[in-house]
């Protein structure tokens, strides 16, 4: 299975085996890329070919060695993670000393030692600070794989000693053909909504979503929309995704990016323009939301949804995001 499960990555993994092939592998590695695009499984991947007992040609696994079996199964004794809790916003300064002192230990199944920090975005001045001895000059054998959306997002101490790997959305077949794999054949309107991310569409996959998604978007174009009842059911839907604020959080920018598409529909059919992807009850509705508000005030709510993204993004509370958007639509 190797590389071929990796879809849409192929400039990064040409980048890392040219570096491998020349004997310059890095020791520190920043993964740059939206959520849900396979970062992290391209950093599991990595990981296994980096400790490979019997690797078929350089910088491959043969997923079939012990060390492979236990990367693809999280208990290889010699790969250490560090995610935020979902219980937090920012990744602790207790949970970055104890993943620094894992890495310090000597390897124990051979010469190297992969640490992941699975959400890079969130380091605090503390736990970057805390984390700096060991970017700077990481233990030997170490290669370190730090994964994040953004680069505005990175402090600068974090930046300056990383080198940074970029990772795009995937393009529609192959954002198609990791859905087919996971089961989902009929994906049309899952690609154009996934805007590229895996994650994000199979999230789609719900008929939650759709039901939650037409009760919005019915209620929100209405002229006289309810307050009351549109929180309600928008908070029932993310608060249905568990007590994980992770699972929250991606469900309310599902709710945000159609709400941005509609929007976005809206507008190009107040200017006369032809729209696609959208079925006859939805455009008589956006047409006639659109005649109400006139272009300017679409492009308002567009604006207050992008600015909603980048809140949640930067993990303001949940429920002062949704309620900002719903009062945004009652104005």
């Amino acid at each position: 299975m190797s590389w071929e499960r990796v879809r849409g990555h192929g400039a990064a993994l040409s980048s890392f085996r040219a570096a491998f092939a020349r004997g310059r592998f890095g020791q520190a590695y920043l993964l740059i890329g939206p959520s849900g695009v396979g970062k992290h499984l391209f950093a599991r991947q990595l990981a296994k070919a980096l400790l490979c007992e019997r690797p078929p040609e350089p910088l491959e696994s043969c997923d079939r060695c012990p060390a492979c079996v236990q990367v693809e199964a999280g208990t290889h004794p010699d790969v250490f993670t560090v995610r935020t809790p979902d219980d937090k916003h920012e990744l602790p300064v207790q949970s970055i000393r104890a993943f620094c002192s894992n890495l310090a230990v000597k390897s124990r199944a051979g010469a190297k030692k992969i640490g992941i920090v699975e959400d890079a975005d969130d380091f605090n001045s503390e736990s970057a600070n805390a984390f700096l001895k060991t970017l700077e000059e990481p233990p030997p054998g170490t290669v370190l794989l730090l994964l994040a959306t953004s680069l505005d997002r990175q402090l600068p101490t974090i930046l300056s000693r990383s080198q940074i790997v970029r990772f795009q959305p995937l393009c529609a077949e192959d954002l198609r053909a990791v859905l087919a794999a996971n089961g989902v054949s009929d994906s049309d309107q899952l690609e154009r909504l996934g805007q590229g991310s895996v994650g994000r569409a199979l999230a789609l996959n719900d008929g939650d979503f759709w039901s939650v998604r037409t009760k919005l978007l019915e209620g929100l174009t209405s002229p006289r929309p309810n307050f009351a009842a549109l929180l309600k059911t928008w908070e029932d839907y993310y608060r249905g995704a568990g007590t994980e604020t992770r699972g929250q959080r991606v469900r309310v920018s599902l709710v945000l990016g159609f709400l941005s598409e509609a929007l976005r529909h809206a507008l190009r059919l107040s200017q006369g323009a032809d729209t696609t992807g959208l079925d006859a009850s939805d455009e008589a509705r956006l047409r006639a939301f659109a005649t109400r508000l006139g272009p300017d005030r679409l492009l308002d709510l567009i604006e207050k949804c992008v600015e909603a993204e980048f809140h949640l993004d930067r993990k303001v509370m949940i429920i002062l995001i949704v309620e900002s958007v719903i009062e945004a639509f009652l104005k």
